[in-house]
């Protein structure tokens, strides 16, 4: 267990250069390791027990195994209000006097693993996406300005190659921060698609399903109708039809055991917390990015909360002469070089954009 889930260990370790916010790094890293964790730890039923077995009298029992796993199983969702122990033996397992369409069939377990799989690559989309466009552009920019262990040659040389840069492109960095906008714009619509998709794939229970998890410890014992045991049956029904000795068509009724339902519940009550909690931080994130784009004056503030060292005349200076673009790169370079090579620089590049502004405004 420990070979098989200790590659996902390296996607949470943290990044010597960061670009990104950290709810994008909870989408994009956390969850993607957290969905593919589930997947793989279902898919490996020799952890959990076998994902089936049931009960049935003159026939061999892999054979019904085998064949209720891939047709699927029944309960009748009336059953589950009834007292277990007195009018039925198992929540949703009672006798459907020939009514086939009072049936609930469970398909979806079959295919828990392989929609977990496909979550957890979606949830990195956003992370590969913004990978493509980056390009390592900050990783030049730092140029190993992150820990500040080098000569002074060598420092004013970096710092002066970063100057450069930053004067001769400025105005050309909207690009960049709008496409990284885009993909946290992006996480938050991919989490509200799969927690549609997921609704979709639990037959409309799942939207609800951790709101009657947390009621049903308030209900009446009387009253009560465990949820989880309702989507995901421990306990559910087969029917097997065989030919008799004599060509008759026999039906066998199996009592089948869902062990790995155990499992698939316990994932699913957390999936469902974590993503209706990261949803809700997304979208205070696209709030807050929306602010940045169409309140300026915000700017200069959130560069002085990133570096205190730098005095807040300094900050809105720089931030009234820059556009988005400019503003960000600045911004995201002072979560990655070293603070006192930061104050600086930004000192530095501060006088020199007063000196362009005024040769430009002379001119």
């Amino acid at each position: 267990m420990y070979k098989l889930l200790g590659g996902l260990g390296k996607y949470l370790k943290r990044q010597e250069i960061i670009t990104d916010s950290v709810l994008f790094r909870m989408h994009n890293h956390f969850t993607t390791v957290l969905l593919f964790t589930c997947s793989l730890l279902i898919t490996a039923t020799q952890y959990v027990g076998n994902p089936i077995s049931c009960i049935v009298q003159g026939l061999p029992t892999n054979v019904i195994n085998t064949y209720c796993w891939i047709t699927s199983t029944f309960t009748m969702p009336d059953a589950f209000n009834r007292q277990v122990g007195v009018e039925v033996a198992h929540p949703g397992v009672a006798n459907d006097f020939g009514d086939v369409d009072a049936r609930k069939y469970y398909t979806y377990y079959q295919w828990v693993c392989f929609v977990l799989f496909f979550q957890a690559v979606l949830c990195y989309v956003p992370q590969w996406l913004w990978g493509f466009w980056e390009g390592g552009l900050m990783r030049t920019l730092v140029m190993g300005m992150n820990n500040g262990m080098d000569s002074e040659e060598n420092i004013q040389k970096k710092k002066g190659v970063l100057m450069d840069y930053l004067i001769m492109h400025v105005r050309n960095h909207n690009t960049y921060v709008y496409r990284y906008f885009a993909c946290e714009l992006l996480c938050l619509i991919n989490i509200i698609c799969q927690l549609y998709l997921m609704n979709r794939f639990f037959d409309g229970e799942f939207l609800s399903y951790g709101l009657r998890v947390l009621q049903f410890s308030d209900t009446p014992q009387e009253e009560r109708i465990d949820p989880m045991v309702y989507v995901f049956p421990r306990v559910t029904k087969c029917i097997f039809h065989k030919y008799g000795a004599s060509g008759t068509i026999q039906q066998h009724d199996s009592l089948c055991i869902l062990p790995l339902n155990i499992v698939n519940e316990k994932t699913y009550i957390f999936i469902w917390f974590w993503f209706f909690l990261l949803a809700l931080m997304l979208i205070c994130l696209v709030i807050y990015r929306a602010l940045i784009i169409f309140a300026p004056m915000i700017r200069s503030k959130l560069l002085h909360l990133s570096t205190r060292l730098l005095p807040i005349d300094v900050c809105q200076n720089v931030s009234k002469k820059l556009d988005l673009g400019d503003w960000w790169i600045l911004y995201i370079l002072s979560t990655n070089m070293d603070s006192l090579l930061y104050k600086d620089f930004l000192m530095e590049f501060t006088k020199k954009m007063g000196n362009i502004n005024s040769k430009s405004s002379t001119a």
